[in-house]
């Protein structure tokens, strides 16, 4: 089980999109044409075997539309886990009772479910399946010969609440898998990477507030966001209403 996905929502896309793939050093995405059902509009980015999206309402009234007047601004919008049998997840998720708001069966290439946020409470969980688990159907065709950016892998979810442990208790409960304390911060490791809990300390209240992504070249990353007037901090920059941390390194 790992994190494969994770997406923002941004009142206008072009600007996000553009500002993300100049801080990542990208030179090409992917506009998913399905995502018009949920009336959204995106850029599906692919970072190693990983991608970041961003989504932008493209009609009234979509729950993008209303998560960016509840926390007043672009910001986390979805979680996307890669599981490795999605039957056994989704027995567990309907014993607990937690409600499915969408669900894709594509043989041969998908089968993905969507989690109610009021169940599974920050922001839209999903659980996908991929065939073969290499592959990655909302990456886009070709994603793989993409060219390389400043980033090689997404490995953290920070998820952030002004009461985490309850937040916390709930995903762990989803992912039937444990919580560890570390600092002031609740962890769920998983296979690859970890979902974090943290005390919600900007005033955005529940949601998803950050990322981890590796980089092997922290100098060109902050020199982007530097030319991008970016705020940063240490090894962190703020875009899309979300915390970017980086760690020095390489995704494997």
């Amino acid at each position: 089980m790992r994190v494969r996905q994770v997406a923002l929502v941004a009142r206008d896309l072009a600007p996000a999109r553009h500002q993300l793939m100049a801080l990542l050093g990208l030179d090409a995405d992917f506009a998913d044409p399905d995502v018009g059902i949920f009336g959204l509009e995106n850029s599906v980015m692919a970072i190693g075997d990983t991608f970041l999206e961003v989504v932008s309402p493209a009609q009234a009234n979509t729950t993008a539309e209303r998560l960016l007047d509840r926390r007043q601004g672009d910001g986390g919008y979805m979680v996307i886990t890669q599981v490795g049998h999605l039957q056994a997840v989704s027995d567990r998720v309907d014993r607990l009772g937690v409600r499915k708001v969408w669900e894709i069966d594509l043989p041969g290439e998908a089968r993905a479910f969507h989690l109610h946020p009021k169940d599974v409470p920050g922001a839209i969980c999903s659980f996908d399946e991929m065939t073969p688990p290499e592959s990655w159907k909302w990456g886009g065709p070709g994603w793989e010969n993409r060219r390389a950016g400043y980033a090689t892998g997404i490995v953290g979810v920070e998820m952030q609440s002004d009461e985490p442990e309850p937040m916390a208790a709930r995903w762990a409960g989803v992912f039937d898998l444990p919580l560890e304390r570390r600092g002031d911060s609740l962890v769920m490791p998983l296979a690859r990477g970890e979902i974090r809990f943290v005390v919600a300390t900007d005033g955005r209240g529940d949601g998803l507030g950050g990322i981890d992504l590796v980089t092997p070249d922290w100098a060109r990353v902050a020199a982007a966001a530097d030319s991008l007037g970016l705020p940063r901090q240490e090894r962190t920059v703020r875009a899309c209403g979300t915390r970017l941390s980086f760690i020095e390194g390489r995704h494997e």
